[in-house]
Formats: structure tokens, sequence, C-alpha cells
């Protein structure tokens, strides 16, 4: 780096045009100073004739003051300061106290009205979007009821909120929040929670599903003011602010997923919020530490933890922020100027309101999941045997305490997310081709296991002294249906090939040494280490069963089987010994055995984080079981390239014709336009930078500044919410693309902003563009407007609808 000139003006004429270099190496950097401010670098770069002024670059004016990919620490002016130690550049830093350079023009607060003239004037902004939710109320709204059947996904969602107001335990791959808002509306709504929600069926007069939707097509309401204050918040142009407004309101798909009983306007909403409240803070950043500044910090960590609370799609914008609160560090960890007590405010900051806020919302909305179902239901097994045991109408406290041989019992896995212990008379397709042996989630008979003694030892005798299972006992398990011994030998496993494969093997009389297995205890949760103890007891007792012939252990590791093994869990034998390997532990979890007196389980406790924790394993893994089945044709999936360009679309219900029917689908015009305007973004990025290399000046800071923070927002945005889509291996459909669709409506109306509705153009041209896309967009709308408000009587007698070949609208 060169030291620092003077720079003296003879006021002489030059056949050059001098324009300054930027003094930023990338164009990415924060600090990028205005086209109009001189440096010591200013180099002549363009012959030009007096004549030739069109070749120079146009400076396009933003509408508003903006910084790089939400900067905090940008401000309107940049100024270079020396001093004798540290390098000139390396102090390129923007005067103390001024505001950020990206996002809305920061506005001083207005004088109090004295008048309601006043008053209205101070207000007249808002008018706009209060109109557009008035709008929104009505297609929400509109024809709501008219589908008096169970719908689509109505049939989940609307069957755990009963769960919740009979206060029934269940179990869904879903975290609650969404399902709790479901049973508040049904709360609300005077529903009793005992309809079944069986799929198709017709709603009876006692279910009042009519204002259910209205209370769910709320959170689909607050969509369209959300997206116009977030275009406000992003600094754009009132034109593009209309854009956004009116593309939220007239997509059909977000629309027809907006009023069933369904968690997708809540995910929505908490997204839009997200985004809202960032950008909201990004404002604030010219006022660090202040109240508005906490707030907006606070609230966008409380949104954060919502959005993750109703499905973990919500993680995807979480990455968002993630990526906003990394850059925003790193550039005031390059602020010479900001003292390490400040810095590490701003870190600590970060922290409580972006990490350990929305983890203790996400914590705090699982809580109230297990106080509210407190009673016993289908998802019991899901959970720790412990946990089960504190559920009203378990049947736990029958449970005798310590087991004996000719006890039937069932075996809990104490892995996260572990099933029972079960077998079926399928058997392995390849292999031994015996019995399958296998982890099941739910109660059912073919958990159930005899202890008894192993075949070199006299037969199990009822009439025979009592005989408890003590610590390195060998016993049989038999399975209680189908009298076959739980087996192990060395063929290996369906799935992990490196462990053996365990089955079931004989009959009562039938057997070999490979039926038998070795009792270890590990621990009991109530009486401590295993050397102060020597019985197993049901319930606490933790034990691992090691093969008495091949030494390995019987393991769950949460290992999916396909189809033939119906998605369970594969159960095997694995050779290596590793006490801490939490997959290999089990505990008894129902015990039967008349010959022994019932305990007392009311003193056992099961921690709330083990709880939390034990769950959401289980609902990963029940997640990840959800892959495209080969079998079969699921007509209503989708994969990740067919959302962009609409190549899909989902009925949602029947298609009879007596019946309302369905079709999730996009408004065509607002899908292609954001994809194409995604396109359209790099695109120019990327004639940007080769431009910018060849010293072409095409904007000014401010421009350039803006034109990253907006389309970073919403490419990031976009990419974020999409890409995780091609690596998951869980079956996909078209809904999955409605949080990512928002992303491409923000890129589509920046787009327009940047190239048309504040470039130099003229206003009857802006008028004309806005109104042309307006009209296109809302009338689009109305052509489709059937699919997501129900399309009567036979299909085929709606023409137009097909626009694409792939679409099954009509029937064949």
């Amino acid at each position: 780096m060169r030291p620092s000139q003077v720079q003296i003006d003879f006021e002489t004429s030059s056949d050059f045009e001098e324009i300054s270099y930027p003094t930023s190496p990338l164009p990415f950097s924060h600090s990028v100073p205005p086209t109009t401010a001189r440096t010591d670098d200013s180099l002549p770069l363009h012959h030009m004739s007096s004549e030739d002024t069109s070749a120079r670059r146009r400076i396009a004016k933003g509408p508003g003051s903006s910084g790089g990919f939400m900067s905090s620490s940008d401000y309107e002016t940049n100024t270079l300061q020396y001093d004798d130690h540290k390098d000139g550049h390396s102090k390129l830093r923007p005067p103390i106290g001024g505001r950020v350079s990206s996002g809305r023009l920061h506005k001083p607060f207005p004088t109090p009205p004295t008048s309601i003239s006043d008053f209205i004037h101070q207000n007249l902004e808002h008018l706009p979007p209060a109109i557009y939710t008035l709008l929104s109320c009505w297609t929400r709204f509109h024809k709501i009821g008219l589908a008096d059947i169970v719908v689509w996904d109505e049939a989940h969602f609307g069957k755990f909120g009963s769960h919740y107001l009979k206060r029934e335990f269940y179990f869904d791959v879903h975290p609650p929040l969404g399902k709790m808002l479901v049973a508040f509306a049904g709360l609300l709504s005077g529903y009793d929670g005992n309809f079944e929600f069986k799929s198709g069926e017709k709603y009876p007069d006692t279910v009042p599903y009519v204002a259910m939707r209205v209370m769910m097509a709320t959170f689909g309401v607050a969509l369209v003011p959300l997206g116009w204050y977030t275009a406000v918040e992003l600094g754009m142009s009132p034109w593009s602010c209309h854009l956004v407004a009116v593309m939220v309101l007239c997509d059909v798909a977000w629309l027809c997923i907006s009023r069933f009983i369904l968690l997708d306007s809540m995910l929505l909403f908490f997204t839009f919020t997200t985004v809202f409240f960032l950008t909201k803070f990004h404002n604030q950043q010219y006022q660090s530490f202040s109240f508005d500044w906490w707030l907006w910090l606070a609230l966008t960590g409380i949104s954060i933890g919502c959005v993750t609370s109703v499905k973990w799609v919500g993680l995807f914008v979480t990455a968002v922020v993630g990526i906003y609160t990394m850059e925003d560090l790193w550039d005031k960890f390059g602020d010479l100027r900001m003292s390490t007590r400040n810095q590490l405010r701003h870190w600590g900051a970060r922290i409580l309101c972006l990490i350990l806020l929305p983890i203790l919302v996400y914590m705090t909305f699982f809580k109230l999941h297990f106080l509210i179902l407190n009673h016993t239901g289908p998802g019991d097994a899901q959970m720790s045997s412990l946990f089960q045991a504190h559920l009203v109408g378990n049947d736990f406290w029958r449970n005798p305490l310590e087991v004996a041989y000719g006890s039937k019992i069932t075996l809990k896995n104490m892995g996260w997310g572990g099933g029972l212990l079960h077998s079926h008379v399928q058997t392995y397709p390849s292999g031994s081709t015996q019995q399958q042996v296998t982890c099941y989630h739910y109660k059912d008979d073919n958990n159930h296991w005899l202890v008894l003694p192993r075949w070199n030892e006299p037969a199990y005798n009822p009439n025979d002294e009592l005989k408890f299972v003590k610590n390195g006992d060998v016993i049989r398990l038999q399975h209680a249906p189908t009298t076959r011994g739980l087996h192990s030998h060395p063929i290996p496993a369906p799935i992990t090939k490196l462990n053996y494969e365990v089955s079931c093997y004989g009959n009562s009389t039938v057997g070999d040494v490979h039926d038998h297995w070795v009792i270890e205890i590990v621990d009991d949760i109530r009486q401590g280490k295993k050397e102060s103890l020597n019985r197993i007891r049901s319930l606490t007792t933790r034990v691992r069963l090691r093969h008495e012939v091949l030494g390995c252990y019987l393991l769950a590791a949460n290992k999916v089987l396909p189809q033939w093994g119906f998605k369970q869990i594969e159960v095997s034998c694995v050779k290596e010994n590793d006490p801490d390997d939490i997959h290999t532990y089990w505990n008894v979890e129902s015990h039967w055995n008349d010959r022994l007196p019932a305990g007392d389980v009311k003193h056992y406790k099961s921690p709330f984080l083990r709880d939390f924790w034990h769950l959401n394993v289980a609902m990963m893994t029940s997640n990840n079981a959800l892959v495209p089945d080969p079998d079969k044709d699921d007509i209503l999936a989708s994969h990740p390239t067919d959302w962009p360009w609409l190549r899909l679309g989902l009925r949602m219900c029947g298609w009879g014709d007596r019946q309302p029917k369905y079709y999730l689908l996009g408004t065509p015009l607002v899908w292609w336009g954001g994809t194409l305007s995604l396109t359209v973004f790099v695109a120019l990025l990327g004639v940007y930078l080769v431009r910018w290399q060849r010293k072409y000046v095409d904007m000014d800071a401010i421009g350039w500044a803006h034109f990253l923070y907006v389309g970073k927002v919403a490419f990031y945005g976009w990419f974020l919410h999409y890409a995780p889509f091609f690596i998951m291996g869980r079956v996909t459909y078209l809904h999955h693309y409605l949080p990512t669709l928002y992303f491409s409506v923000l890129m589509f109306a920046h787009v327009m902003d940047h190239c048309i509705f504040s470039a130099r153009w003229k206003e009857k041209t802006k008028r004309l563009v806005f109104g042309v896309t307006t009209f296109a967009i809302v009338a689009n709308f109305w052509w489709f407007r059937g699919m997501a408000w129900g399309i009567e009587g036979p299909v085929n007698e709606y023409w137009g609808l097909q626009w694409r070949k792939s679409w099954n609208i009509y029937n064949a």
C-alpha cells in the first residue's frame, strides 16, 4: 500500500475522464465510498470526446439508503483517516454516530397531531396496507365453509387438535406449537374433541369446522400486510411495496393452503414475521443497544423460536438470520474504532436473543405440550417408560417391581427415540429368511416376550419356587405370540452389514445356544450403580443383553428398515463392546406376573430435559422414515425440480363431480416471475462485477449497497429454503416450496425496483409497467381462483385451466 500523497489541482484540462477507483478491494465491502468523493487514487480510465457522453455510466438513484448485505456498521459518509502507526486503508471507517446505509431511510418521529386532519396525514402511509388487508380477509374467508368434509391433512392436524382437547398423549413428526394453536381454535369455537377427522368424512353439526378454518385463515390474512411492511423496511420504492402486497394477496397456493385446518398458514406467518423483525432490527443498527434495537432483536429471536416450533422447516429462515448475524459481527470485528467492551456486548446480545431466547421459546412449547397431554394416548410408546408411568390411565402402576423367570415383559430401547422390541410373522427377504425382529413405536401384542431359563436348564415350572433374574444370568426371550426365541447368528444384518442379524427362531421346544442372552446390569435410575443392586427392576433398571456365543450386544440404533420391514427400526447385534452406547441399553417397560405383587411407581420421576430430547430424536427418526416408496406411485408427491416452474400441482381431496375440488397450484405468473427474477438478479450481479472490474461505475455506493442488501436477503432466503430438499431423503410435496416462494416474490419486486421503479425512467413508463404487471397478476389470480375457492361440478366443464400438460386437473 503506497503512502498518502498530496493531490494538487492545477485546473488543467484532460482528454480523459477522471473518476475515482473504488477504495474497497471487493465490491461486497461495506465501506464503498460514494463515487463523488475524491481520493488519492484517481486515475484516467476512459478516453471520451465531448460528444460521447452516452458512454458514461448511468448512476441509479436508489429508493433509499442501503448497505452491504445486512451491514450494521455502514454510514452515510466515509472518511479516510490516518495515523502514524497503521496503514491508512486499514482506517477506512465512517465517523461514529452515523446511521446504517442499508434498509429504510430513518425518519424523525413526527410531532404529535393537533387535529384529525394531522393524524390522517401522518398515517396515510398505512392506508394501502389496510386496504390490502381487507382484500386479504375477503379472499381468505370467501366460501371457506364450502367443503363440509375433511380435506387433505385436516385428517392429521384436526385429529391432533382433538388429542389436546382430550389431553391424550400423541406423537407426530412436527413440533407442537401449530397443533396447539389448532386445538386453541377448536376450544374457542366450542369443539369438544370427539371427532376422529377421517379423511373425506363429512363434518357433523357438532364440529365447528368453519370457525376453526377462519381462525387458521387469519394467519394467512396477516401475510399481506407483513409482506408490505417488510418491503418498506427493505427500502423498496412504493411501487415495489405495492407489487409485493399484490403478489402475496393473489397467489392461489398461499390462499388455498391458508383456508384449511393445517399448519402451513402458521408456518408462513412466522416465516414472514422473522424476516420482518430482522429488517426492523437492521434499521435500528444506527442506535445500538437502544430500546428499539433490543425490542426488534428480541422479537426476531422469539419469532425464530415460534417458526421452528411449528415445523422444522423454520430452521431455514433461522439460517438466514444466522448469516446476517455472522456478517454483522464480522463487520464489527473489523471496526477498529469499536472497543472490546462493545464488541463483547454485541456478541452477548446476539447469543442471548438469537440463540438462547429461541431455544427457550422452543422448549417452553414442549413443556406446555407435556403439561397438557397428561393422559395416556396413542403416542405413549414413543416416550420413555418413566414418562409413561406418570400419564393418567397408564397401567404401569400394576407392574411387579422385580423381574422373575416366567414374567411376560416388554423391552424398551433407551436410546433417543427408541422403541419396543418387536417381532412379527413376516420373515427377512434375504439373510437367514427367519422371522423379523424390529423396534416398534406403538403398543402391540407382538411386543410381548417371556423370560425363560436357557435350554440346558430345567424348563420353567410355574409351581416351582420363584426365581428372580439377576445380573449375569443367562436367559432366553421367547416371543409370546409366535413362541419363537430371540436369536442371533453370524449373518450380516439387513441394513448395518457390520453387525449380526437378530431374528426369531424355533419354538417353545426347538432352539439352540444362539437363543441365549447374558444379562448385564448398567445401573438403576433410582438405586444407582450396579454394585448396589442385583435384581432387575421394571422401568428403572438399565440392562444390556450380550449374546452368549457371539459376544455381541443387542442394538437398536434408529436405522429404518425398507418397506418389507414396515419402516420399523432395525435390531441387530453389534460386535463392539461400547459400554456408553445408549442404543444397547434396555429397560423393562410393561411387566406381568401373577405371582408377584404390584409395585409403586408414584415416586419415579422423568426429567423434563431428558423427555424433551427423547421426543425430538423420536421426531427426527420418524421424519427420516418418510421416504418415497418405490413400490407405490404417490400421485401427490413431487420433486423439488418441479416446484419453481410449477410442473405439478396437488389434488387436495376427492375429484368427484358432486363435491368441491381443491387443487394446490400457485398463480403461474407469481411463481414463474419469481423464479425468472432470481436468474435476472444473478445475471445483473455478474454483469456489474465484470464492469466494476473494468472500472465502469454503474451506480453510486448507496445504490450498489441497496442492490446487494435486498438481493442477498431474497436470494439467500430462497436458496436456503430450497436447496435442502435436494439432500433430504424424505418424500416431498408442492407445499414444501411455499415458504421459499416468499423470497422469490421479494426478489421479483427488487429486480423490478432496480430496473424500472427506481431507475431513470419517466413516471409514465413506471406507471405503465406497474399497471400492466399488476393487472396481469390479478387477472391470472382471478382465472385460477377456483383452485382455492373450490371447483364445483364436473371439473372438465372449466375451460382453460391446464396451462401445462403435467397438471392433473382434468379427469381423463
